[in-house]
C-alpha cells in the first residue's frame, strides 16, 4: 500500500446495522455487501458473529461471497468470541478479525472493574490468540478518544507485539475536537514503538457533529484508515460518513492522500442502504442528500445559470446524481424563472418574462415548489400568453 492510500473500512454492515429498528436480513446483506465491494471498499466488516446465530450466518455467507474485499468479523477480547469469528471467516480469501477491549479510565473501571496492567494483558492475549487463526488482525482499544495518551501507547505497544497488524483508535463517544483527536494520532505515531508494523486507524462517532472532521484530521496526522458507514449511519448520532470523508479527500488533492472508491457509486449505495434500513436520509446530508445538488434561492440559482462552479464544488455526476436541480420556490429570481420555462418549451424576452414573473410569484406564494405543470398553468394564464406562442 503506498503512504499516501487510505484504506476504507466499511462497518455498514456491523456498526450501522445497531441503529434500532435497522435489522437487516441476511439476503439484505450480501446485496449490500457486493455493492460495497463494487464501490471500492477495503474492507467490509461483516458483523459480530458471536452475537447471534443469523449475524454468524451472515458473516460466513459474506466470506462466501466476497473475492477481492478483505472480510472482518468484530469480537471482543474473548477467546470463545475469536474462536466464533475465526469459524464465520473460515471461507474469506482476506479474513481479519477485529478484537479489542476499552481502554479509558472510566472503561477500566466501571466496565471491567479492572486495571491498567490487567487490560494491557488481555488486549495481548486477545490478539495473540487471533493471530493464531488469521495474519490479518486488528485491534481497538474501545474509548481511545478519552483515555490517556501515555497509556494508549502502552496499549498499542503491547497489540502490535502480540502481531496486531490494524491499530484502531476509536473516539467511541464522539467526544474529542478534531485538534485533540489529530495530535492523539500524531502522539501515536511519534510515541508508539514499533509503529510501523500496523496500520493506525480511525473510528469516530458524531455524538456533537464531529466524526468527519476527527477522520480527516486523523489521517492527516498519520492514520491510513477510516472506520466509516453509508450514510453515516451508527449508534446514536451516528458513525463518520464514508461519503464525506472520500469526497473531502477528492476535493483537496493537495493533502496528497487517495482512496480506492469509485465515486460514482456513492449516490446509488445510499438509496440501496436508506431504502434496505428504512432509514430516511435527511434532504440536506453533505453528498448524497435530496437537497445536496438543488437551489432554490434566487441569488444562488442566478449564479449556477451563468457558472456551475459558484456554487457547487462538487460535478454531480463525480457522485452519481444525474445533474443539478433548480427548484421553482417563492424566492427564486427572474432567471430560474427563464431557465426552467426554457427546459419546458418557452423562450421568454425579458419584457414577457417580467410579466410572467407576477403572475409566478403569486402563484408560489401558494405552493412550497412549482413544479413543470405549473410552470406551463403560469405562462398559459399570463397576459402574454398568445403573444408568446405565437413567437
Amino acid at each position: 500500500m503506498s503512504d499516501n492510500n487510505v484504506q476504507i473500512f466499511d462497518t455498514t454492515l456491523r456498526d450501522g446495522e445497531q441503529v434500532p429498528g435497522c435489522k437487516l436480513n441476511t439476503n439484505q446483506k450480501l446485496i449490500i455487501a457486493e455493492q460495497l465491494e463494487n464501490l471500492g471498499v477495503d474492507i467490509i466488516e461483516a458483523g459480530f458473529p458471536v452475537s447471534s446465530p443469523g449475524d454468524f450466518k451472515s458473516v460466513e455467507e459474506i466470506a462466501k461471497l466476497i473475492k477481492n474485499t478483505t472480510v472482518c468479523g468484530l469480537t471482543r477480547a474473548v477467546e470463545n468470541d475469536i474462536k466464533v469469528a475465526a469459524e464465520a471467516l473460515k471461507y474469506a480469501k482476506f479474513p481479519r478479525i477485529h478484537t479489542g477491549i476499552g481502554t479509558s479510565a472510566s472503561h477500566i473501571k466501571y466496565k471491567f472493574n479492572s486495571n491498567q496492567d490487567a487490560i494491557l494483558q488481555r488486549a495481548y492475549d486477545a490478539v495473540k490468540f487471533a493471530k493464531s487463526f488469521v495474519e490479518d488482525v486488528e485491534f481497538y482499544a474501545e474509548d481511545a478518544g478519552r483515555t490517556d495518551n501515555e497509556f494508549l501507547a502502552r496499549v498499542c505497544e503491547m497489540a502490535i507485539k502480540a502481531g496486531a497488524t490494524v491499530l484502531n483508535i476509536p473516539d467511541t463517544t464522539g467526544y474529542c475536537l478534531p485538534s485533540e483527536y489529530g495530535a492523539k494520532i500524531k502522539y501515536l505515531k511519534e510515541n508508539v514503538k514499533g509503529i510501523e508494523k500496523a496500520i493506525l486507524s480511525c473510528h469516530c462517532h458524531n455524538d456533537l457533529g464531529l466524526a468527519t472532521a476527527n477522520s480527516i484530521e486523523g489521517v492527516i496526522n498519520g492514520a491510513r484508515q477510516i472506520e466509516c458507514t453509508i450514510n453515516g449511519i451508527g449508534e446514536r448520532a451516528g458513525n463518520t460518513a464514508l461519503e464525506e470523508v472520500v469526497m473531502v479527500l477528492k476535493q483537496h488533492p493537495y493533502l496528497n492522500l487517495d482512496t480506492n472508491i469509485k465515486t460514482q457509486h456513492l449516490y446509488g449505495i445510499s438509496q440501496l442502504v436508506s431504502d434496505s434500513m428504512g432509514i430516511y436520509t435527511q434532504p440536506n446530508k453533505a453528498i448524497v442528500g435530496a437537497n445536496a445538488f438543488a437551489h432554490s434561492s434566487g441569488i444562488h440559482q442566478d449564479g449556477m445559470i451563468k457558472n456551475r462552479g459558484t456554487y457547487e464544488i462538487i460535478n454531480p455526476k463525480d457522485v452519481g446524481v444525474t445533474e443539478s436541480a433548480i427548484v421553482l420556490t417563492a424566492r427564486s429570481g427572474r432567471a430560474a424563472l427563464a431557465y426552467r420555462a426554457k427546459n419546458v418549451g418557452y423562450e421568454l424576452t425579458k419584457l414577457q418574462l417580467d410579466e410572467v414573473y407576477i403572475n409566478f410569484l403569486n402563484f408560489a406564494d401558494m405552493k412550497k415548489e412549482v413544479n413543470d405543470k405549473d410552470i406551463h398553468q403560469i405562462i398559459e394564464t399570463s397576459k402574454v400568453y398568445k403573444q408568446i406562442i405565437s413567437a
